[in-house]
């Protein structure tokens, strides 16, 4: 806690006083660029790997980059994924999972859960992802395996952000995006979905999604 401390007195006595005028615009309301869903993880962190300033991306963070369906009880995530595109007008929604996701082992392997029953029933809402590695990820494992288990967790929590209605109706009339992002700890690449092909491909790459 120390460190933390002693950075909250570093952010007050340079950083903010470096970005006041943010700051000050900043207090008078938000217009964020894009919706960034991603995990809980501690070793990601959006704002870092997008170089964005505050005020610029609207995150949204759970264990597994979860988006309940619509209709879910106490849905936190997609009231405020509603209130990002229905009050603040974002355009673009980013889900984001990474390698080496703990709860995407959770997701394959449930028995290791018991301890954890509260994980164990979030992690429910990814039971379509478990589906889709049963059946067509068999010749995989170790980290290959946890690596397609969560790029297709993150495609299955796109549909899921489809159910909600502010989305489908915006979607329908092509006025909002839905971005597949998987972020690689130990290079920095990120790898955005291509429905197109099928695949992640590297951002950074000249591969035909105007995104170098």
């Amino acid at each position: 806690m120390q460190k933390l401390i002693e950075g909250v007195h570093y952010f007050q006595n340079i950083g903010f006083r470096q970005q006041k005028e943010l700051f000050e615009r900043l207090a008078a309301g938000q217009s964020p660029e894009a919706c960034f869903i991603t995990c809980s993880d501690s070793r990601i962190d959006p704002t870092l790997i997008t170089n964005a300033k505050p005020g610029q991306l609207f995150i949204v963070r759970n264990a597994g980059n979860v988006i309940p369906c619509y209709g879910t009880q106490n849905n936190g995530e997609l009231a405020a994924v509603e209130f990002a595109v229905g009050v603040l007008g974002v355009k673009d929604i980013i889900v984001c999972g990474h390698t080496h996701c703990g709860a995407m082992k959770g997701v394959l392997h449930p028995e290791s859960l018991s301890a954890l029953p509260t994980l164990k029933s979030w992690l429910s809402h990814c039971d379509a992802t478990a589906e889709i590695i049963r059946d067509h990820y068999g010749h995989l494992s170790g980290e290959e395996l946890y690596t397609a288990t969560a790029e297709e967790n993150v495609l299955v929590q796109m549909e899921h952000l489809r159910t909600l209605p502010v989305i489908a109706s915006r979607a329908s009339r092509g006025l909002i995006n839905l971005h597949g992002w998987m972020y690689k700890f130990e290079t920095g690449e990120v790898f955005v979905y291509d429905s197109a092909i099928g695949q992640f491909e590297k951002i950074g790459e000249d591969n035909g999604l105007g995104i170098k």
